[in-house]
């Protein structure tokens, strides 16, 4: 099970991700081409590698594991070298700082509601756009100038990718918050104690 092919494409998310931050260090077009094409084949496997373990009935507990760390590690690394790179400054820092933090902030809740036995929090539709919408910003940022010059100046490819990663940020905040609300009203409603033992649940009886 360790070895399924979804734990497979788990543990090749996060080994692409020093591939990626080199590739970065490479200043010509073929390079950030390159990181663009490896990016895009990791957010795939995001997608991939839970639809199959829950399809082929191959879920784990190292999948669970690894699976949401997987997604945080490549996400913040490719940020931080966006940021590095000077593809992400001024005001645009903000919405990366805004996506980061309410990472933190929902794996928090999550291992808190988790060591409660709580009932967690399920992924909503709109947690889902935001996904694709960050990580379309965050492939834009990573080709950014190489695009421009590919098409000759007529798309503006790293303002393009700004732009959807405010957009990621605005829906990071709403999301966030619903999280937050969610994991606050079952850490107040839920018996950390667990379900009360069987004598005592006949109080009509």
């Amino acid at each position: 099970m360790v070895t399924s092919l979804p734990n497979l494409l788990t543990y090749s998310r996060i080994a692409a991700i020093p591939v990626l931050i080199a590739l970065f260090y490479v200043p010509t077009a073929w390079a950030a081409w390159t990181c663009l094409a490896i990016y895009a084949a990791a957010a795939i496997t995001d997608y991939l590698d839970g639809k199959l373990a829950r399809a082929w009935n191959e879920t784990s507990p190292i999948g669970r594991l690894l699976d949401p760390i997987a997604d945080k590690m490549l996400v913040t690394a490719v940020l931080f070298m966006l940021a590095a790179f000077g593809r992400l400054q001024g005001w645009s820092i903000i919405p990366a700082v805004i996506i980061l933090l309410r990472e933190v902030l929902i794996s928090g809740l999550r291992e808190f509601l988790a060591g409660m036995n709580a009932r967690g929090l399920p992924v909503t539709a709109l947690a889902k756009w935001k996904t694709t919408i960050q990580m379309l910003a965050i492939g834009f940022l990573i080709v950014g100038d190489a695009g421009t010059r590919a098409f000759n100046g007529q798309v503006p490819v790293t303002e393009i990718g700004i732009a959807g990663i405010w957009v990621a940020a605005v829906l990071t905040l709403v999301t966030g918050w619903s999280y937050l609300r969610e994991g606050v009203r079952q850490a107040i409603t839920e018996d950390p104690r667990g379900p009360p033992p069987a004598k005592a649940a006949g109080t009509f009886g």
